[in-house]
C-alpha cells in the first residue's frame, strides 16, 4: 500500500486538502479522500458596528455551507481527478474513488458496488428473507449489505485489530525467506 500512498501524496496538488487524504484500499478499488477547507458562514460585518455581537451558523447552515463547499471541490477538480485516477488505475490494476470531507461532512463521489457471492444455509436465508419481509431491505442482496455495514458499525474495532493483525502477517511473510 506504500507504494499507492506514495504516488498520491506525489501527484495530488497541494493546495486541493487541508491535510493529507485518507487512502483506503481492497482488491479492487482504491478510495481517496480529502479534507478541504471549510467556508466560512458568518456575515462579516453585519451589526457587530453596531455593538452586536456574531451568532454562530446554526448546524444545517452549517451542514449546507460543507455540502457546497465539497460539490465546488467535485465541479472544479473533475477533470484533474480522472487524469490523476486513469495513470493510477493503469499502474495498480484497480478502480479509483474519490470523495472529500469538510467539517463534520463526508461525501464519497464515485464508488464501487460489486458482487460478492455467498452460499447460505436455510437460517442465514431466512434471516435475510425477514429483513426483506418486514421493509428493511429491498432484496436479499440489500440485506446481507446492510448486515455487514451493522457488523462494522457495532464491531468495527475488532475489526480494525483483524486488519491490524494481517499487515503484520504480510509484513512476516515479506521477510521470510524466498522460495
Amino acid at each position: 500500500m506504500s507504494d499507492i500512498t506514495g504516488f498520491f501524496s506525489g501527484r495530488l496538488p497541494e493546495q486541493w486538502f487541508t491535510e493529507a487524504p485518507e487512502i483506503t484500499v481492497d482488491r479492487e478499488e482504491i478510495l481517496v479522500i480529502g479534507r478541504v477547507a471549510a467556508p466560512s458562514t458568518g456575515d462579516a460585518g453585519s451589526g457587530e458596528a453596531a455593538g452586536e455581537t456574531s451568532q454562530e451558523p446554526s448546524g444545517e447552515t452549517q451542514r449546507a455551507a460543507e455540502s457546497g463547499r465539497i460539490s465546488r471541490f467535485r465541479e472544479d477538480t473533475r477533470r484533474e481527478r480522472m487524469r490523476i485516477a486513469d495513470e493510477a488505475q493503469a499502474r495498480f490494476g484497480r478502480k479509483v474513488a474519490w470523495g472529500a470531507a469538510c467539517g463534520e461532512s463526508r461525501e464519497v463521489f464515485t464508488q464501487l458496488a460489486v458482487p460478492v457471492m455467498t452460499r447460505l444455509r436455510q437460517p442465514e436465508r431466512r434471516v435475510l428473507d425477514t429483513l426483506v419481509d418486514a421493509g428493511v431491505a429491498r432484496s436479499r442482496s440489500h440485506a446481507l449489505a446492510w448486515c455487514v455495514r451493522l457488523v462494522d458499525q457495532h464491531q468495527g474495532e475488532w475489526i480494525d485489530q483483524l486488519r491490524e493483525a494481517l499487515v503484520n502477517v504480510e509484513q512476516a511473510r515479506a521477510a521470510g525467506p524466498s522460495a
